[in-house]
């Protein structure tokens, strides 16, 4: 069998669903290998950066890797800001990637970069295929690396001479990654470390979401009865009434958590991602640490581990809750939960108000949801607003890019979502600055037949940006613009548009939206500056 066949049929054998890309010259042959499968779908998409998007966001819900595909040149180029993306938010992604035959690789050459340089600085693993027998080996390789704590992303370069060499069609069995867990000595000895403090915080990051630690975290909230704070990527682990459930923190200013951790005495960190924040920011008095991860401790000035438990961390701590912890109840003083709640604007109901405000708007998305409704946000000020208010009703239904932060996100992200979800409905919140990068990847949902709505924030300027420049200099420069109509833009898609100016016209849009199974809606919000 010719290469390009070969390694579809390894791609089939990963149970690989879906492909998100662009073709050109230099992959037609494995674009043609994939019109044969019955397996896996192929994606055309409408911008590189969309499919790796998508690839992305399907790799997290989905618990699969994702795949995007390119060509070489501004194909590849192209996808680089999505790759990088999943790999600092820490998203199993494979990227295969055509490339300029070899015969074109010692000289100047059109097109040709060198992909596999330019590519490792935002993968776990960059290569390319040197001779075609390795196509099998290179493939398993690849969807162990991108799926290996913490999971990532990992690009695959092909060149063009290989595609249509002959050799054996020989996939390689898949095996399951080993698990780890600490020894009883590392269990008594954290479980020693906490009896020696008065006042543990928990702290809670995006491992024990993608280790689906979830009930295991709550067990051990319960039986230690001490406060828990959790990073953005981690909304949703705890109940949104949880007595002990003090909120969201890692923002860079009004951090209404920051009061509870000076309080501590010591912090239980459980599978957080520095990426998302430095220590420096939350642990200003260099708190003694209790660091449970998949993988041993960053060394940092403002990180100081006691004790390190190392391993999956849903095992992890069913042994913990096994090892009849000792109690620390305790309640951070100065009613700093209900300061929370209100700095960040979280309440039951309907909103206070009826301003067009995005809290107010979140709220009302939060009410009428289901438990089982998948939230995309993009990048923005909103992001931060949305990691403040907005609850979800589990973990994993809140996708936000919080390790490259990459604005564009939200409708490709939605894609992802429904391929990897279909039965779940989806919003996705943008700003009117990241809706026009990838809104032309509504024509893809659309082609594709998916449902899910759209909520536009139009405000005509980049508003974390304005806000920003404001504080710093008394103005603002080049960061306001102006938008098209996006209700007559949506509707040039085939989709529903509708702007809305009030809030009870915004909540009678969503819930018919929300009833409506077959097709997609965008809702522009005029925002009130």
């Amino acid at each position: 069998m010719k290469v390009t066949d070969v390694l579809v049929d390894c791609l089939e054998n990963e149970g690989v669903e879906y492909v998100f890309g662009i073709v050109g010259t230099e992959v037609l042959d494995l674009a043609d290998s994939l019109s044969k499968s019955t397996q896996i779908q192929y994606i055309n998409v409408r911008h590189e950066q969309g499919a790796a998007f998508m690839a992305d966001v399907y790799g997290r819900l989905s618990k699969k890797v994702g795949v995007c595909l390119s060509t070489l040149g501004p194909g590849a180029t192209n996808l680089l800001t999505g790759i990088a993306s999943a790999k600092l938010d820490h998203s199993p992604v494979v990227a295969l990637i055509g490339q300029a035959g070899v015969e074109r690789h010692q000289q100047e050459s059109h097109q040709y970069i060198d992909l596999v340089r330019m590519f490792e600085p935002v993968t776990k693993w960059s290569t390319q295929i040197k001779q075609s027998q390795t196509v099998p080996a290179i493939i398993r390789k690849a969807f162990r690396v991108a799926k290996m704590e913490k999971p990532g992303s990992v690009a695959i370069t092909l060149p063009e001479n290989f595609s249509t060499q002959m050799i054996p069609d020989k996939p390689l069995p898949v095996t399951p990654l080993p698990d780890s867990v600490p020894v009883n000595e590392a269990i008594q000895t954290a479980k020693k470390l906490i009896n020696n403090h008065l006042k543990p915080f928990i702290l809670v990051g995006n491992g024990v979401i993608r280790q689906e630690a979830a009930s295991e975290l709550l067990t051990f909230i319960e039986n230690l009865q001490s406060p828990v704070t959790h990073s953005f990527m981690t909304k949703g682990v705890l109940p949104k009434e949880h007595p002990l459930n003090f909120y969201t923190f890692g923002f860079k200013e009004k951090d209404a958590v920051l009061p509870g951790l000076n309080e501590a005495d010591l912090l239980v960190v459980i599978g957080f991602d520095f990426v998302e924040q430095l220590p420096k920011d939350w642990n200003q008095k260099k708190l003694p640490v209790l660091h449970i991860d998949t993988l041993p401790a960053e060394v940092h000035e403002y990180y100081p581990v006691e004790v390190e438990l190392v391993g999956n961390i849903k095992q992890t701590l069913q042994l913990l809750n096994q090892s009849d912890l000792p109690l620390k109840a305790w309640i951070p003083t100065g009613g700093l939960k209900e300061q929370i709640k209100t700095a960040y604007q979280i309440y039951g109901g309907q909103p206070m108000t009826h301003s067009v405000s995005l809290e107010n708007i979140l709220h009302c998305i939060e009410t009428h949801i289901s438990e089982n409704m998948i939230v995309i946000s993009d990048v923005g000020s909103h992001k931060v607003s949305i990691a403040k208010t907005y609850q979800p009703k589990g973990p994993n239904r809140l996708i936000i890019s919080n390790g490259l932060a990459s604005m564009g996100i939200a409708i490709p992200g939605a894609i992802g979502a429904k391929l990897a979800c279909p039965d779940d409905p989806v919003i996705c919140i943008t700003g009117d600055g990241g809706a026009l990068m990838n809104f032309a990847e509504i024509e893809t949902a659309q082609r594709l037949g998916l449902s899910f709505i759209i909520v536009v924030l139009n405000d005509s300027m980049l508003k974390l940006e304005v806000q920003q420049m404001n504080k710093k200099f008394g103005e603002n420069y080049g960061v306001t613009f102006q938008n098209p109509d996006f209700t007559l833009l949506a509707k040039s898609f085939g989709i529903n548009g509708t702007l809305v100016s009030t809030l009870d016209e915004f909540e009678n849009i969503l819930k018919d939206a929300l009833h409506s199974k077959e097709k997609i809606t965008l809702i522009e919000v005029a925002m009130q500056n």
